[in-house]
């Protein structure tokens, strides 16, 4: 791993943590924001999706630049979809709630990344530590961008239901539905890929590395 995928890392779990940490606070403490989920005083959310914004502004640019090291089409979707729907939050102060819903996902970057560091240094995939930590990606992944599905989706239904709906733009309405269900889909991916790659580590490998100890004991 070089270092400037390693600074990469670093700057990513940061944004995760203080974002994450704004996301946290203003879910249980910021009742403007619960109470009014279309127009709830945004203030504290778009200074938490402004930063969001810089990182991901500045992750595109590094994935666009160093292309041939560590590109992903993915990302990039992931990027562009998340800073359209965040532009209407931050110009125009709507949907307050739901944007600091989305930013619940930044708090499973931590646990991807110290995946990313392990596998990239090469730490041998059948320790207790690499098993652990696959285990725990899989179930932060899973809690905060799968899990939390049910209750956005129902909350967005019950939404576009209300009066208040009918004062949004055209651009809000698109961007809100269009970039949920982009970044959803991109997070079933990743869930399914990260799902059986922790089958493989948890059985398929370990099981491998036991028969091969068994039969070094028996030679």
């Amino acid at each position: 791993m070089d270092g400037r995928t390693h600074a990469q890392m670093i700057v990513s779990t940061l944004h995760a943590l203080v974002v994450g940490t704004f996301c946290l606070y203003i879910l249980w403490f910021d009742k403007a924001v619960n109470v009014d989920p279309v127009w709830g005083e945004p203030l504290t959310v778009q200074l938490s999706i402004a930063i969001t914004t810089g990182y991901l502004f500045s992750d595109l640019l590094l994935i666009l630049h160093y292309w041939r090291d560590i590109g992903d089409c993915f990302f990039i979707m992931h990027h562009l979809s998340a800073v359209y729907a965040y532009y209407y939050v931050l110009t125009m102060g709507v949907l307050p709630y739901f944007a600091n819903f989305r930013q619940l996902a930044e708090l499973s970057t931590p646990f991807v990344n110290q995946r990313w560091f392990l596998e990239a240094i090469g730490y041998p995939k059948n320790s207790w530590l690499y098993v652990a930590t696959g285990v725990a990606m899989a179930v932060a992944f899973f809690m905060v961008r799968i899990a939390v599905l049910p209750p956005y989706y129902m909350s967005m239904l019950g939404t576009i239901r209300s009066p208040v709906f009918d004062t949004l733009g055209l651009g809000p309405k698109i961007s809100w539905l269009a970039a949920s269900i982009c970044l959803d889909i991109m997070n079933i991916i990743w869930m399914s890929k990260i799902a059986r790659g922790c089958y493989k580590v948890m059985f398929v490998t370990r099981r491998a590395a036991k028969k091969c100890l068994l039969n070094g004991k028996e030679n």
